[in-house]
């Protein structure tokens, strides 16, 4: 059997496959493996990168730990040149693209005129000038005016309590004296007239004024009102509910005071410019229309009479006469004045 091993500073291979059979035990130590437990963010010492340079970074050493020999022997150069390549792969590349990064903005032209900060400028302002203040004069103070008038009143008090204390017959003459100054002579007096019981005349005046205003006044009424009320009169001596008619026929009045008479009163109606009258006469009467007619009408007209109806008032008229009854009154019309039938309904309406 042939031995397709080969050994190699120690370590057997498989001559075919390259794999490692057996392998000789080292005396060091492995080399941790490197971290970027100390390449962590640092803060910005800089405000602006671009025109201030950018402080270098402090790498912490990443160096491997060195394996510890019995013997105490040093380091050789394979150890350092492992080293220098695990701090350079230990090295962020963010570290170094900055570094790239300011050395090319370091490197740009800028103009003179370009500046963080401006620059600073002294400038000479005139001097400002003020106005001259008047000089204000000393101004004694002044005294309070209560204060003087209670100087005043003690200083009365006092002259008051030196003067010496005069006799009665001395304060006597002076007030004769004081009084017979101040009266006038018999040239500047004037004569004082005695006033003129006028006030009780004046209300006589006035009340005589207003007793004929009172008495005019009444009269003026009683006139106007002199018709109804002797209607009234009237009425109440025939025993009747009489009345006086509240329109009349224009140009016709009242001639004559009202008769009456048991059971009837009696108005009489002249025209103003002729001999035309009419007579309007109230009747107690237990007729009805029907009767009016039958028993009125119809003998006095011989059939010629014409009937109208207004407020509920059946009214019967035949030449210059008419007739209507209502509630328990009869109402008739007679004389030579030629009066329309809307005349009549008024009358007849006004009552």
């Amino acid at each position: 059997m042939t031995n397709n091993n080969i050994t190699i500073k120690g370590n057997v291979y498989d001559a075919e496959t390259g794999n490692i059979l057996d392998a000789q035990q080292s005396a060091r130590t492995p080399a941790a493996a490197a971290s970027n437990f100390h390449s962590g963010t640092q803060k910005s010492h800089t405000l602006q990168r671009k025109y201030i340079k950018k402080q270098p970074r402090t790498i912490d050493s990443v160096a491997p730990v060195r394996a510890a020999t019995t013997a105490g022997i040093k380091e050789n150069s394979a150890v350092r040149s492992s080293q220098r390549l695990a701090a350079e792969r230990s090295t962020p590349p963010q570290i170094i693209r900055r570094s790239k990064r300011t050395r090319r903005v370091q490197d740009i032209r800028r103009s003179s005129n370009i500046a963080h900060f401006a620059k600073a400028t002294t400038t000479t302002k005139p001097p400002v000038k003020h106005p001259a203040t008047p000089e204000t004069p000393d101004i004694a103070p002044t005294a309070n005016q209560l204060e003087q008038t209670a100087r005043q009143r003690q200083a009365i008090i006092k002259q008051q309590q030196t003067r010496s204390v005069l006799p009665s017959q001395v304060i006597k003459q002076q007030a004769i004296q004081e009084a017979t100054d101040k009266m006038l002579t018999r040239q500047q007096r004037k004569e004082v007239k005695p006033a003129k019981n006028t006030s009780l005349w004046r209300r006589l005046v006035s009340v005589g004024s207003t007793a004929i205003a009172v008495l005019l006044l009444g009269a003026y009424f009683t006139y106007i009102n002199m018709p109804a009320l002797s209607t009234r009169i009237a009425a109440s001596q025939a025993g009747i509910n009489a009345s006086y008619p509240n329109y009349q026929p224009s140009g016709y009045s009242l001639n004559g005071p009202v008769a009456y008479q048991q059971g009837s009163v009696i108005m009489k109606f002249a025209a103003n410019g002729s001999n035309e009258n009419f007579t309007l006469a109230q009747t107690r009467s237990e007729w009805d229309s029907s009767a009016v007619l039958e028993n009125y009408i119809k003998p006095k007209s011989r059939d010629k009479y014409t009937t109208t109806a207004a407020n509920g008032l059946t009214i019967y008229s035949y030449g210059t006469h008419a007739a209507w009854v209502n509630a328990g009154i009869l109402y008739t019309v007679d004389g030579n004045a030629e009066l329309a039938p809307e005349q009549i309904q008024k009358i007849a309406a006004s009552l």
